[in-house]
């Protein structure tokens, strides 16, 4: 049977009689729903529990003890069948209809007449999910779904839209330029001070944005968005929203092609990518194009591979948005060493092999020199080397020259968390020559430690570890 097609609707209760016919769990479940939308709620059945017992004593409910007659729909607005016995919620049901009183029997989408839908509940704004009683299984989940994108301050946003929206309207008379305004309210400035928690700031902004003439463009801010090491799904919802806020995105050679295509299609996309060796745009470049497209009132995403404040100078972006007064905010990111031990089976730390671990830089010699190597030689923990890729003999040689055992087992991860991602396994003295051997490129996290050897056994995404040189593999097949 196809399901039926409904007239979605929300329904004004307040100070209205609902009927609610059954004394179980399901009832009070539901009377806990109409409860919270103000209707005055009777419940009829010959038992109650104790909660719907403990409500009626408070003057929460009224209740009638007894078995269902249809003088109980004299009053009602609505009435919710909410019995175990089908005979007996048909009979409702009938009743119902005969009276023009929209019922809802829990579970028999056949009987019923409305729907009650899956709820995200953001008030005022509210989200409904019906399949139509088809399925009210795939509707939570894609309630749950929903859920997660919605951020917890859009009902204090929507609030705020409601108590302005008198001066609203009699600012932008004309519907196409109100339109435009809402979209920036709901998008911009307001929006973020609203996420924050700075409800007298967001109003004063918005008295600002009524009171700015309309040929001065609006201020716009800068959001940095960690985009993590490259699996889409390790995005934050956080960072997501604000790639679907974005008007303009400087990101990262790093960032995968999965998580822009997570963006708002209509963003401009700039690359504004650095390479070893190879830099696309200098770092006072893309503080430059910061300031321009920030003072052109458009919202910016810094979108930045890893975390941005975890060797992503974020540090150094914030304090020149600072300095230029551009409203700024940060998202966290899922930083590479993280991803890419978990991805490769390699816990960065363990009870019985380390207990802390190190994030070290090795882009270049010059920063090589400034390391402690005495205090990263040390044993029992990990060291989680960025960059690490073109000084590996360097890093490896060091650490041995420090105190560090040659055997000490060292892993490197190359395009972690990604479909093409590799894992080399060896130790201090074998993992150049394997790295080498693989031709093992950049984007590539070194890690060394005890904990490295687990990945032997413990990987569970891509391809198995690679322990030996292609040549050694291929004479031991023959």
């Amino acid at each position: 049977m196809t399901a039926a097609r409904l007239y979605p609707i929300f329904a004004e209760l307040a100070e209205r009689d609902v009927l609610v016919v059954g004394g179980g769990a399901v009832a009070e479940r539901k009377v806990a729903a109409l409860l919270e939308t103000g209707a005055r709620v009777t419940v009829g059945a010959p038992a109650f529990t104790e909660q719907l017992g403990i409500q009626a004593k408070n003057g929460s409910i009224s209740l009638i003890c007894g078995k269902f007659a249809e003088s109980w729909l004299d009053r009602p607005w609505l009435v919710v069948a909410a019995t175990s016995d089908r005979a007996v919620n048909a009979s409702i049901a009938a009743a119902a209809q005969a009276r023009r009183i929209f019922c809802n029997v829990v579970d028999d989408a056949e009987l019923s007449s409305f729907q009650v839908p899956a709820v995200i509940d953001r008030r005022p704004l509210v989200v409904a999910v019906s399949t139509s009683g088809a399925a009210p299984v795939l509707a939570r989940l894609v309630r749950e779904s929903i859920e997660r994108l919605l951020d917890p301050s859009l009902g204090a946003l929507a609030a705020l839209a409601d108590r302005w929206r008198g001066r609203i309207r009699g600012r932008f008379a004309d519907l196409g330029r109100r339109r435009r305004f809402l979209e920036r309210l709901f998008q911009g400035r307001v929006a973020e001070l609203v996420r924050r928690g700075q409800i007298g700031a967001a109003e004063a902004t918005l008295a600002r944005e009524l009171d700015r003439p309309t040929d001065v463009p609006a201020q716009g801010s800068v959001v940095l968005v960690g985009a993590g090491p490259g699996d889409a799904g390790l995005l934050t919802l956080k960072g997501l929203r604000a790639l679907n806020e974005a008007d303009v995105i400087l990101h990262d050679r790093l960032v995968s092609a999965d998580v822009l295509a997570l963006a708002r299609r209509d963003a401009e996309r700039i690359e504004v990518g650095k390479e070893s060796g190879t830099h696309h745009t200098t770092q006072d470049g893309i503080h430059a194009l910061m300031l321009e497209h920030a003072r052109a009132g458009r919202r910016v995403v810094r979108l930045k591979g890893g975390d941005p404040f975890v060797f992503g100078r974020g540090g150094e972006e914030l304090e020149f948005l600072q300095t230029h007064a551009i409203p700024f905010e940060v998202v966290p990111g899922i930083t590479a060493a993280l991803a890419c031990a978990a991805y490769s089976g390699i816990p960065l730390t363990h009870r019985d092999h380390a207990q802390s671990v190190r994030f070290v830089t090795a882009h270049c010699k010059a920063s090589l020199d400034t390391l402690d190597w005495a205090a990263l030689a040390a044993g029992r923990q990990t060291l989680a080397v960025y960059m690490g890729v073109a000084g590996l003999d360097r890093v490896c040689g060091r650490l041995v020259a420090h105190g560090r055992a040659a055997t000490t087992p060292a892993a490197l991860v190359e395009n972690g968390s990604r479909g093409t991602q590799r894992v080399v396994l060896g130790d201090l003295a074998s993992l150049p020559q394997l790295a080498n051997a693989y031709d093992v490129r950049s984007p590539a996290l070194l890690i060394v430690g005890e904990v490295a050897a687990l990945g032997a056994r413990l990987h569970w995404f891509g391809a198995a570890p690679l322990t030996q040189l292609p040549g050694a593999v291929l004479a031991r097949a023959a």
